[in-house]
């Protein structure tokens, strides 16, 4: 299954016609303007933590028609300067867990928002997010309201993540001009939609990402969320006219045409839950729709032996020292003096 029959070279060139529903942009215009008209920060509230370098908070925002989702606020202890803040979405079947689980990026000198995925608890992870709407579909968050756009689930997680840039522009101690969207599979789609319909992005950071060239993905897999889509037309043969048109309001290669922060990718070729061709269609075409006289900066991290996992800890330090790169700084506070050591020191054999 390695490479599903395409060469990197090919990869490298892939850049499908994806089906795009000529009122997209209404679509989520109008989505997102029902959502704005509501204050976003519902709670804001310390939490106590074992985690004595950094500070933490649970942050309640309004998401999707105003309902409540969770997420974990953390920032590096003691600092008092506005430091750049990443907004991380969080797998397919994952929760926001508990506050101590992701701690890369406020250990890295950033401020972190870690947002729950309404409706997901249970699977891979725990969250605190319900997910209250109902709508004619099947048994699984991806085929929720597959039958109708306005119905669907991912346009209610796709608001939510747009909200959640919202929610932690709002938080103290943000710099609210430096706002990173990132995540992993789902979360990378959903920073990938982010992208698409915020345009004052910092930079954006998808690794395998999920939701790309959604109509060629449900042919090529039928392995993770995919597949619970292909059982759904399995069972319900008449439905796909409807779900296809469904998923081409969400397909993260119309938000990746429409992005123009600077982007950072990465994939395994052996992927088979995403297929490696779905995230090159988005990131060969990521900020085509600009317009702009120069291509918006992207780059691609290939990982030839590795599927779903990626790069894993050595992709994470690639996207550190690129981020830092991105945003011109060090993200670290202030410089502390450097501990001494004794240059006669002998540690145990």
């Amino acid at each position: 299954m390695s490479l599903f029959a395409m060469s990197l070279d090919e990869l490298r060139q892939y850049a499908p016609t994806v089906a795009e529903p000529a009122d997209f942009d209404t679509f989520w215009r109008s989505t997102l303007r029902e959502a704005s008209a509501l204050p976003v920060l519902v709670d804001v509230r310390p939490e106590p933590t074992d985690l004595r370098l950094l500070d933490t908070w649970d942050v309640t925002f309004a998401g999707f028609a105003g309902d409540p989702v969770r997420a974990w606020y953390t920032r590096p202890a003691g600092v008092r300067e506005p430091l750049p803040v990443v907004v991380e979405y969080v797998g397919y079947g994952r929760g926001r867990g508990l506050p101590h689980e992701r701690l890369t990026w406020p250990v890295a000198g950033y401020a972190h928002l870690l947002v729950d995925a309404r409706g997901q608890s249970g699977q891979y992870g725990v969250g605190d997010t319900a997910d209250p709407h109902g709508a004619p579909g099947g048994p699984s968050p991806v085929t929720w309201g597959i039958l109708a756009p306005e119905d669907y689930y991912y346009r209610r997680l796709i608001t939510d993540a747009v909200r959640a840039v919202q929610a932690a522009r709002a938080l103290p101690g943000v710099d609210p001009r430096r706002v990173v969207v990132a995540g992993n599979s789902q979360g990378g789609g959903l920073a990938l939609a982010v992208g698409g319909l915020v345009p004052d992005l910092a930079a954006l950071i998808a690794t395998s990402p999920f939701l790309c060239h959604l109509q060629r993905a449900i042919e090529l897999t039928d392995v993770g969320a995919y597949g619970e889509i292909v059982n759904y037309l399995a069972v319900n043969r008449d439905a796909e006219e409807a779900v296809r048109r469904t998923l081409s309001y969400v397909d993260g290669v119309s938000f990746a045409r429409r992005a123009c922060a600077p982007g950072h990718f990465g994939i395994g070729l052996r992927d088979v839950v995403c297929p490696p061709r779905t995230g090159f269609a988005a990131y060969n075409q990521y900020g085509a729709a600009g317009g702009g006289a120069e291509p918006v900066a992207r780059t691609m991290h290939v990982y030839p032996f590795n599927g779903h996992e990626h790069g894993d800890a050595t992709h994470v330090r690639r996207q550190l020292r690129w981020l830092a790169g991105v945003l011109g700084e060090s993200a670290a506070p202030a410089s502390r003096p450097a501990l001494a050591v004794p240059g006669d020191v002998t540690l145990p054999a």
